[in-house]
């Protein structure tokens, strides 16, 4: 293993700092900020100046990051809002999704081109809504009708793959006891969230308020040591750790739903968008084999299939909100739909390390997650009309 780099730390945080002043520069290139941090890991990483790699601390800071990403994106789910045509026809979108990259894999498999397709399917049915969210934030959606059905089916989308990614790494264990024990860490899930709003003692809700001002932070810490816990009760269950992250954020922002608790959350962003995420983000960018996927002609190639193989996956779904949304924005729903990366990485990570994935696959679909990364939201920003236009057109007409 070569010898860390000692200050790659420094250069990962100077890196998260000049990026949103790039976006300041008065030119009209205005890049996603998420793009800028991957592009910019790709730079510092050891494809091209060689000044950070990802082992040791930075590895672990990396991990606490995508963790970190996929608790506050489980915290922005509000499935109480979502219920109804947003939930409903993100679960069909998605549920066809699969279903067509089943169909779409075999085929590869067939052609000698992929060993698991089933580990290749579920790859390509993902929808990093993690990734989305500080690109939706930033653009001011979240909050709009667009915004809830592009959440609804991001939701089932980094949902879904998490859950059926648990269930096909059986290894020793056998489905049905995995099942079992996936079953078992949602009633956990549901209990806690149930005793969490049940019990609201008003001396324990005051101390709460009274800490979230002061050096203790308990809120704070409370939500930390609830996100290492789902992840290591996760872990226990052989679950993805991402699985036990995304129920910890959704416990959270069930109980700091209300304004009083908008404080709360601004702390929590801060962490996560002001330090772990970027981290995450940058390491990402490191870590991409931009030399072996040119001097591989197989991964090179496949890249633009398995970028294809997204829009079509995942965006094909979209003709079903004909009846909720206009054409335009179906386009745009397709192409933030598309969207994945972290998913990607792990499900890769993992095939490559149980021999169930060839690398040149695992690389190509990497590429196909970052670039995804890098078009796919610019495009949708492109068709989607931004909110400002829309409310000038509104208070004009």
């Amino acid at each position: 293993m070569p010898a860390a780099h000692p200050h790659a730390l420094l250069v990962i945080l100077f890196v998260a700092a000049m990026a949103p002043l790039f976006n300041e520069l008065p030119i009209r290139l205005r890049l996603p900020l998420v793009v800028l941090e991957i592009l910019f890991g790709i730079v510092v990483g050891p494809q091209v100046l060689d000044l950070i790699s990802v082992e040791g601390a930075i590895r672990t800071l990396s991990a606490l990051g995508m963790s970190f990403l996929f608790f506050l994106a489980g915290m922005e789910i509000d499935f109480a809002s979502l219920r109804g045509p947003p939930l409903n026809l993100g679960a069909i979108g998605w549920l066809f999704s699969i279903m067509l990259a089943l169909l779409l894999t075999f085929s590869l498999y067939a052609a000698g081109i992929v060993s698991d397709p089933l580990l290749v399917a579920v790859a390509l049915s993902t929808t990093a809504i993690g990734t989305l969210l500080p690109i939706l934030r930033d653009a001011g959606e979240l909050d709009t009708e667009f915004g809830r059905f592009l959440l609804g089916a991001g939701a089932i989308g980094e949902f879904g793959p998490i859950i059926l990614f648990s269930l096909i790494l059986t290894g020793e264990q056998s489905v049905a006891l995995r099942s079992g024990m996936l079953v078992s860490f949602v009633l956990i899930a549901i209990a806690c969230a149930a005793l969490a709003l049940q019990l609201r003692p008003p001396r324990v809700v005051a101390l709460l308020s009274r800490s979230l001002h002061s050096t203790s932070q308990l809120p704070v810490r409370l939500s930390m040591f609830l996100l290492g816990g789902s992840v290591v009760l996760a872990d226990s269950f052989g679950l993805d750790l991402l699985l036990g992250a995304f129920a910890a954020g959704s416990l959270v922002g069930l109980v700091a739903r209300s304004p009083e608790a908008e404080p709360f959350r601004h702390k929590l962003d801060a962490l996560g968008f002001g330090f772990l995420i970027p981290i995450f983000f940058v390491t990402s960018g490191a870590q991409m084999d931009v030399a072996g996927l040119f001097s591989n002609p197989n991964a090179l190639m496949r890249v633009p299939l398995f970028l294809l193989l997204l829009l079509v996956i995942r965006g094909l779904p979209a003709w079903r909100y004909r009846r909720s949304i206009p054409t335009a924005e179906r386009y745009a729903l397709a192409f933030y739909s598309a969207t994945g990366l972290p998913l990607i990485v792990v499900i890769t990570e993992i095939g490559k390390a149980t021999g169930r994935m060839l690398p040149e696959n695992a690389t190509a679909l990497v590429g196909a997650g970052i670039l995804s990364v890098l078009v796919f939201p610019l495009a949708a920003m492109t068709l989607r009309p931004r909110k400002r236009e829309r409310s000038e057109s509104l208070l004009s007409s």
